[in-house]
């Protein structure tokens, strides 16, 4: 009798939710409030806007019209979306093929020299932003270091153009956003079960089968939300596309700069944007579904 009503009762209390109570929310209204001002508010504006008409000079009309989002699928756009996701695949499959060793490296270093790795790859956060990509500006110019220890060893016989190419704004992009794949993917590593490694040594995998079927399986939680922190964000950066790769060919982050500034067509901008963040949403969705597999 016992050892039917006991898993009733664990069955009921496995089953029972605490509601929270009024302090929980209290807790949480501040970030209720920011999500609500500076994401849901301005995410509907940017919305609402691309339904609009650019009638002239800061006039727009809302005619709830499809043109801004059937000019937007139009070749020369297209084309410039394209662009934007290729720099952005090309920076995330290098941050994995450079970020992945670096984060095993450290998950599975000495505590106190975990801490001292964490710290250098943390290092470059310290400082700006701008002087970070003026630095690199500084470095890849036609007078700068890189330029300079080629000629001095012979291995190219003038400064050659780094600065202002696609190569750059690659360059850039993987510079920026490294440390969003090695933390990711550090955690990871970190809760990885050594037992669960052994154990494959022992049944006779060898270190590469052991590596593709054990711990790249049990660290895929850590790739997949590295992956997410920097694809998702380069598709839209243009200040290091711009500054380091000189606008050429321009990126779809530049170009929704440059309709709300210089272009003088919001909607058409806007619907640029809701285009750029369906493709967050979807991205989103596919690897909460690969994290969920």
């Amino acid at each position: 009798m016992a050892g039917i009503v006991a898993p009733a009762v664990a069955a009921d209390a496995s089953s029972f939710k605490r509601k929270p109570g009024l302090m929980a929310w209290l807790v949480l209204l501040p970030l209720l409030a920011w999500l609500v001002i500076f994401v849901v508010v301005p995410t509907v504006m940017l919305v609402f806007l691309s339904f609009g008409e650019q009638k002239g000079l800061g006039t727009i009309h809302f005619t709830f019209t499809l043109d801004n989002y059937v000019r937007a699928f139009d070749w020369t756009w297209f084309k410039v979306l394209l662009v934007s996701v290729w720099y952005a695949f090309l920076a995330t499959v290098i941050c994995m093929v450079v970020g992945y060793p670096v984060a095993y490296f450290i998950g599975r270093s000495p505590e106190k020299v975990r801490t001292i790795l964490l710290t250098l790859v943390m290092i470059p956060f310290w400082t700006s932003f701008l002087i970070r990509t003026y630095a690199w500006i500084t470095i890849l110019s036609k007078e700068g270091l890189v330029n300079s220890l080629l000629v001095a060893a012979q291995i190219i016989p003038e400064p050659i153009t780094i600065l202002y190419t696609p190569f750059a704004s690659v360059l850039g992009l993987v510079y920026n956003y490294l440390p969003f794949m090695i933390l990711p993917i550090y955690t990871s590593v970190e809760r990885l079960d050594n037992a669960m490694v052994e154990a494959a040594y022992d049944l006779g995998a060898g270190p590469v089968r052991a590596f593709s079927q054990v711990i790249i399986p049990l660290t895929r939680p850590g790739i997949v939300a590295g992956t997410l922190l920097v694809f998702v964000p380069a598709i839209a950066m243009f200040a290091i596309t711009n500054l380091m790769g000189g606008g050429s060919p321009p990126t779809i982050g530049e170009v929704i700069y440059k309709q709300f500034t210089s272009g003088r067509n919001q909607p058409f901008g806007a619907a640029l944007g809701t285009l750029l963040l369906l493709i967050f949403i979807i991205s989103l969705c596919l690897t909460r579904k690969q994290r969920e597999e």
